[in-house]
């Protein structure tokens, strides 16, 4: 890739987290110290950067030139929408628990490798998200540990894989009469509970009874959403 194929991946890039709702023109010209109007007419095509600026983007956007080149076939992903996965290409990123947990666009860089779905796995399923969740990229998968899942057993077991959608964060009952699953926050720890909200705080029931239900404080001026990475869609159990 050269200098001018990778100018414009990034300002690709740049233009899908503005988008997403992850990045803003004011934000990336605080980050980066560049006015607003130059970075602008950067983004609509209408200048070009050095390539000191371009190291400098790539760096406050903790992007590698390996991400650019791994950007250009999400962003064709993307374009080509839900029936992309109705044909069968539905692929679904291994990350850190920290990567589901906090970053809202999954890079390259981090992903540890792909969970290959069946045609048409994920093309179906309903989503219900906070405004400001929307701009997040959708599914992640995380393996559990063998601590983390000893609450869950033996609807999770030990080294399994569960997939998150991160754009159901509601406590609605995704199916009638069956509890949702979700992937939560505990300060920095993703654990997997069923969750309620009563009198202020999140409870968080294990699916072994052996172990204590946590509860969850949330502020007068929080959601408890704000605690809930998402919906467990999927586990796969190692037999």
């Amino acid at each position: 890739m050269n200098f001018t194929q990778m100018h414009e991946r990034l300002r690709l890039e740049l233009l899908r987290r503005i988008q997403r709702g992850t990045l803003s023109v004011s934000l990336l010209a605080r980050q980066t110290g560049y006015g607003q109007p130059h970075l602008s007419n950067y983004l609509h095509g209408r200048r070009q950067l050095s390539l000191e600026a371009v190291d400098r983007i790539l760096a406050t956007q903790h992007l590698t030139v390996a991400d650019l080149v791994a950007s250009a076939r999400q962003l064709a992903v993307e374009q080509l929408g839900s029936g992309a996965q109705r044909r069968g290409s539905a692929e679904v990123p291994l990350v850190s628990h920290q990567t589901a947990l906090f970053e809202p666009y999954v890079r390259p860089s981090v992903v540890q490798g792909l969970i290959h779905l069946p045609e048409g796995a994920l093309g179906s399923l309903r989503t219900r998200v906070q405004p400001a969740r929307r701009g997040w990229e959708r599914f992640v998968a995380v393996r559990i540990a063998a601590l983390d899942a000893l609450p869950m057993e033996p609807l999770v077991l030990p080294d399994a894989i569960v997939l998150i959608d991160r754009h159901y964060d509601s406590l609605a009952a995704y199916r009638p009469s069956r509890a949702n699953l979700y992937a939560v926050r505990s300060g920095s720890h993703l654990m997997l509970r069923y969750a309620d909200f009563l009198a202020g705080r999140l409870v968080l029931r294990p699916h072994n009874h052996a172990f204590p239900v946590d509860l969850l404080e949330v502020g007068p001026d929080q959601s408890p959403r704000n605690l809930i990475t998402g919906r467990v869609a999927l586990i796969l159990n190692e037999t």
